[in-house]
């Protein structure tokens, strides 16, 4: 998106110090800045503050700040992630209004940023889609995403996260999505809410956003999900596999690499696709996928070709063969009981002669003991060896991710292994060590 550095005075209430200026898209990172773009310090971990001079070497535009301004075109703001959420709403608000009735939010326990990039493909082969990059799906990332979109786009795909109440009805009053998608409700960020019914009251504020002529897509094979009906003013769409789906999943095929073929029945006629990544459990993120285009007026032909081959965000459930025959599935990303369950099936699922899974914390649960002994005791019924990386909550020895990354050359062919834990255990760097 095209602006001036006016506009986002005037959009968060800020002060304007030096010459105005033109910008496109905008950033939080310095190192991914692309010319011209406003630069947005974010105060965590790090000040972003610090890395203003960075920016501004690399071609920004202009920058927010909550300090003294510098050199260069600046807006100052008391916060920066305030600042960049009414910018962000902004940039929603002046979007075309051919955008209006295609923006979708998505959110969910599980599946949410594999539902986020099949519905990007799906819609985007009848329409010019800008959707959120990776797991863009916080105070920041959702307005970036917006900030981001191309001034010709025709339809917005948005990841919600959230890790307490209140978070996603933030987001959806930045992005004002018309069609709202909950892919399940299960335990992830248990220890920051009471329960899974504290978490499903949590994922249902998208629903409640929307408006009466928007559209919810809700999980018909989840109770918790499927009773946000009770909270919706819009109409409903159903997805899975239950015989009241609007948008039923009829048949699932694996191959011998654990990719489905899924067969829909829709509103829209019928339609079958493969889908790029490993798992069963993936049909249904791709059904939601295709309930999202069919809403948005997407021929769902097209866009089940188009999910074939969807650009997938890195470290889920990807599955290759590395140099010494070992069948690898990637799903480093992220992790909970649910979405470990589910790739310790397709694991299963795989022909091999022995069968190893690398996993780490799963991190903010409530019972995270009990958890972490019953996903255990899942993987030996599976007669899967599991190797535990830096925790002892598994109930197994445990092994330093040093160790781990040494470990790599005891395997080879006949062997599958999985690398799965949440975003803390760093387990990213063991994928790169199989070659």
């Amino acid at each position: 998106m095209r602006f001036m550095a006016t506009d986002v005075a005037y959009a968060v209430g800020g002060q304007l110090s030096g010459k105005n200026a033109h910008l496109s898209g905008a950033t939080f990172d310095s190192r991914s800045l692309a010319m011209g773009q406003l630069f947005v310090p974010i105060v965590a971990q790090r000040d972003g503050h610090d890395f203003i001079d960075d920016a501004l070497a690399r071609g920004a535009g202009a920058y927010l700040t909550s300090r003294e301004p510098g050199r260069g075109t600046a807006i100052v703001v008391p916060d920066t992630v305030e600042a960049l959420r009414k910018l962000g709403r902004w940039a929603r608000e002046s979007m075309q209004p051919r955008v209006q009735h295609r923006v979708v939010g998505i959110t969910g326990s599980v599946g949410k940023t594999t539902t986020k990039d099949f519905a990007a493909a799906a819609i985007g082969s009848a329409l010019k889609v800008a959707a959120s990059s990776r797991s863009f799906n916080n105070d920041q990332g959702v307005p970036i995403t917006l900030l981001n979109a191309p001034d010709d786009c025709e339809a917005l795909v948005l990841e919600m996260g959230m890790r307490g109440h209140g978070e996603i009805t933030r987001l959806t009053e930045v992005g004002l999505p018309r069609i709202g998608v909950v892919t399940a409700v299960a335990e992830a960020h248990s220890a920051l809410l009471d329960n899974l019914d504290g978490i499903a009251r949590a994922k249902g504020e998208l629903i409640e956003s929307l408006p009466s002529d928007g559209i919810a897509i809700l999980n018909a094979d989840d109770d918790r999900v499927l009773a946000m009906q009770a909270r919706s003013s819009a109409p409903i769409i159903t997805f899975g596999e239950a015989q009241t789906s609007t948008v039923r999943i009829v048949n699932v095929d694996l191959d011998s690499k654990a990719h489905a073929t899924v067969h829909l029945a829709t509103p829209w006629g019928n339609v079958s696709f493969r889908l790029p990544i490993a798992g069963r459990h993936s049909a249904s993120n791709a059904a939601a996928a295709i309930a999202a285009a069919g809403a948005c007026g997407v021929d769902i032909q097209g866009a089940g070709a188009a999910i074939e081959s969807a650009q997938m965000s890195p470290n889920r459930m990807s599955v290759r063969t590395t140099s010494r025959g070992v069948t690898l599935i990637d799903d480093a990303y992220n992790a909970n009981p649910k979405s470990m369950a589910a790739a310790f099936e397709t694991l299963a699922a795989l022909p091999a002669k022995r069968r190893f899974a690398f996993v780490g914390v799963m991190a903010e649960l409530k019972t995270p003991e009990l958890a972490h002994r019953a996903i255990a005791a899942l993987a030996r019924r599976h007669n899967i060896d599991l190797i535990c990386v830096d925790t002892n909550l598994y109930g197994e020895e445990s092994v330093s991710l040093q160790a781990a990354i040494l470990r790599v050359g005891d395997f080879g062919e006949g062997d599958a292994v999985l690398i799965k834990g949440s975003r803390v255990a760093g387990l990213e760097r063991l994928v790169e060590a199989f070659a």
